[in-house]
């Protein structure tokens, strides 16, 4: 995914009221947008280098939106409204091996009265459908939830960085549809460069962790994928990453 225009530098200052980020650039103090629900555990740092996207469109009340954090070893793409796009664009350009069976895509799907599925993968072999939704809903289909990996620990990328009940939940339907004949997988997007592994971060949600174990023993397929990220592009790499649960 290509940023037009490339990315603006600036100084990480501050992130406050959980959706608010003050950027100084070129003597000012901006406030931007931060696209991030978790706690971004280890990426808050006054004084470090980050980068933002800026908008003209009327309707935004923040124009500025911070993108990436730099660590001492790597850009960090923050932005959570990311991984979905990426898997996407993954897939239409150089789909993984276990994806190239389907030929169609669609996101946020709805399966249930409260919740969405945030990709659906399907065949035109197998069904004719354009959309779906929960009342036609039937195997054979892939079912992807996506999450967005930003910490690490010495070379392991680390998921959630606070307690996810939302997260569990997530887990558990995808459990439920893999019993009733679905393919399903779990993606986590490593919006770093500095890991060479994935696990589940048991330290801040053993449930969590527990319920990703247990996904992936009743067949839920676990995928952690490498992203390559600069001022100018944020890419989704075909390279996955070792996963111990």
């Amino acid at each position: 995914m290509r940023f037009e225009p490339p990315l603006s530098q600036g100084i990480f200052h501050k992130r406050y009221k959980r959706f608010f980020t003050d950027i100084k650039y070129k003597g000012e103090l901006l406030t931007a947008h931060c696209p991030n629900t978790g706690s971004m555990m280890g990426l808050k740092n006054e004084g470090a280098a980050c980068l933002f996207s800026t908008t003209d469109d009327p309707k935004r009340k923040l124009k500025h939106t911070l993108q990436m954090i730099r660590t001492p070893h790597t850009w960090v793409g923050v932005n959570t409204g990311l991984p979905n796009k990426l898997v996407a664009e993954l897939f239409f350009e150089s789909p993984l091996k276990h994806w190239q069976k389907y030929n169609r895509l669609q996101s946020e799907v709805k399966i249930n009265s409260q919740s969405r599925i945030d990709l659906v993968l399907w065949s035109t072999r197998d069904h004719e459908q354009k959309k779906w939704n929960p009342k036609n809903l039937q195997p054979p289909l892939r079912l992807i939830e996506v999450k967005n990996v930003t910490l690490a620990d010495n070379g392991v990328a680390l998921f959630p960085d606070a307690v996810t009940t939302r997260g569990q939940k997530h887990l558990e339907e995808l459990i439920h549809f893999k019993e009733m004949g679905f393919d399903c997988e779990m993606v986590f997007v490593i919006q770093r460069t500095d890991c060479k592994s994935f696990t589940p971060a048991r330290h801040i949600d053993s449930k969590y962790a527990d319920k990703l174990a247990s996904a992936a023993r009743k067949g839920v397929q676990i995928t952690a994928l490498c992203c390559s990220l600069d001022p100018t592009e944020v890419k989704l790499l075909q390279k996955t990453l070792p996963i111990h649960l």
